[in-house]
């Protein structure tokens, strides 16, 4: 019995690949190109054909990586929602305020930031998954609020049982409700007016005796 020979080496079977794998740089332009046009946009008028063309890539290159526009969407809201506030730490609760609300309102103040915030609040109603990133964002920014006075609670500068969810919360209610209403933001300007508030509440000043 003859054995067939065994096929050298040249011509062993070519095992191909199961494609190109994906190239992270181009994610990456279609993240960026798709957050720039949600902010600048919206969801409604943000396409899929101007999140490509702004990438440099084909149509069909972004629906391999994201099925349809809510998913590109979503990534995209990700990436803007990891936006960080710096964590604010002056030794001193009225200079952490003052300089935790110079960053918000400044970025608030901006275009960009105000889109931001409109989008926001717009696309979390719209889709539960983008109102869960943004509700994870918020939390992240409260539970670093919660540390600074935490840290002044510890100094001895404010008073046992404050609800400090309350006390994180306020400013960013006003500038949600006045961002809906379409009526004007608090600026940097008003960081002192604002930090008294917080501070002080409203009731007029009154005698020890009183």
């Amino acid at each position: 019995m003859t054995l067939d020979p065994q096929p050298a080496h040249d011509e062993q079977p070519v095992r191909r690949g199961r494609g190109r794998p994906r190239d992270p740089k181009t994610d990456e332009r279609i993240i960026e190109a798709a957050a720039e046009l949600l902010r600048r946009r919206g969801f409604e008028r943000m396409t899929v054909d101007d999140v490509a063309a702004q990438a440099g890539v084909g149509k069909a290159t972004v629906y391999r990586r994201w099925p349809s526009k809510d998913d590109l969407a979503v990534a995209a809201m990700e990436r803007l929602y990891s936006v960080e506030i710096p964590d604010v730490d002056t030794g001193s609760l009225r200079t952490d305020l003052a300089e935790s609300y110079r960053a918000v309102l400044t970025f608030v103040g901006s275009p960009q930031g105000s889109a931001y915030l409109k989008m926001s609040i717009a696309e979390s109603v719209r889709d539960e998954r983008i109102a869960a990133l943004y509700r994870t964002a918020t939390e992240r920014a409260e539970s670093q609020a919660h540390r600074m006075y935490e840290r002044a609670m510890e100094r001895g500068e404010l008073r046992e049982g404050v609800d400090l969810d309350c006390c994180v919360q306020w400013l960013g209610g006003l500038i949600a409700v006045r961002a809906i209403t379409n009526r004007p933001l608090p600026t940097v300007d008003d960081v002192p007016h604002l930090v008294d508030l917080s501070l002080r509440g409203v009731l007029a000043d009154r005698s020890p005796n009183d």
